[in-house]
């Protein structure tokens, strides 16, 4: 059993340090020994997730749930995974029972808040959001989605007021400056977009999605060898699932570029 503990040790420094592939090859042994041991199908599910194997980590995580039906964080680990293999009313039925559980818990609440969004629910969301914020005021999470919940009905100034607020919160964070770069994009201020979501790559380079918006706002400016650059950064980031249907876009909207150039 000690041995167990460090092994899991090691495959949760490896999910920590980016490494899923690596958690993944530590912990499938350990599953073929202890296929009953809850906490580590937690784990396993998790690595496959991050690793870009979703339905097998989906799996994995409801055989854990099974096992572990009161544990807060494999319910929350489910719900991300069927949020992100597009099965909202799972999602929603994994982070309802967080919140049924931890009415004020900020996290839970901004998940089933963002499950509302995407169902295009944005009212409901938004009470979500105001709900973790009264629980949590310094979640840079919640006002993240809050924002994007403003804008989403047309709620412009407060919208850029909680952008702003999660940078007041937290100024180095990706996330923040990214937001606001889509913010300034959709409102038109292509300069002060481009600057945000450079921005957002000083604080991580390997944000994939900032790549894409710089991308798109370095073609409105008409800066198409670097648009082209952007777009092969994204591809080169970006092996989500999820994210297919916008590579085959991006990778078709390259080899037209290259034509012009």
């Amino acid at each position: 059993m000690h041995n167990l503990e460090v092994l899991l040790g090691l495959a949760r420094e490896a999910l920590e340090h980016g490494d899923p592939a690596e958690a993944v090859k530590l912990l499938r042994p350990l599953v073929a020994k202890h296929p009953d041991h809850g906490e580590l199908l937690a784990l396993y599910g998790e690595a496959l997730v991050d690793a870009g194997r979703l339905p097998d980590g989906l799996k994995v995580l409801e055989e854990a749930h099974r096992r572990l039906p009161d544990d807060a964080d494999v319910l929350s680990a489910l719900g991300d995974a069927c949020f992100e293999a597009g099965l909202p009313e799972r999602a929603e039925a994994a982070y309802q029972a967080l919140v049924d559980r931890f009415p004020d818990d900020a996290d839970a609440l901004v998940s089933l808040g963002l499950v509302h969004f995407h169902q295009e629910r944005v009212e409901q969301a938004e009470l979500c959001y105001r709900r973790a914020l009264a629980s949590e005021p310094d979640s840079v999470f919640a006002w993240h989605s809050l924002g994007d919940a403003c804008f989403a009905q047309g709620q412009v100034e407060e919208a850029r007021r909680c952008f702003e607020k999660a940078l007041e919160i937290d100024p180095e964070d990706p996330q923040g400056h990214f937001n606001l770069a889509e913010f300034l994009y959709e409102s038109g201020d292509l300069a002060g977009a481009e600057a945000s979501c450079r921005q957002a790559l000083r604080h991580d380079p390997r944000f994939a999605f900032a790549w894409l918006t710089l991308g798109n706002l370095c073609l409105d400016q008409e800066q198409v060898q670097e648009a082209v650059q952007c777009f092969q950064k994204f591809l080169s980031l970006e092996k989500g699932p999820a994210a297919k249907e916008i590579r085959d876009e991006v990778t078709a909207l390259i080899d037209g570029l290259r034509e012009e150039l």
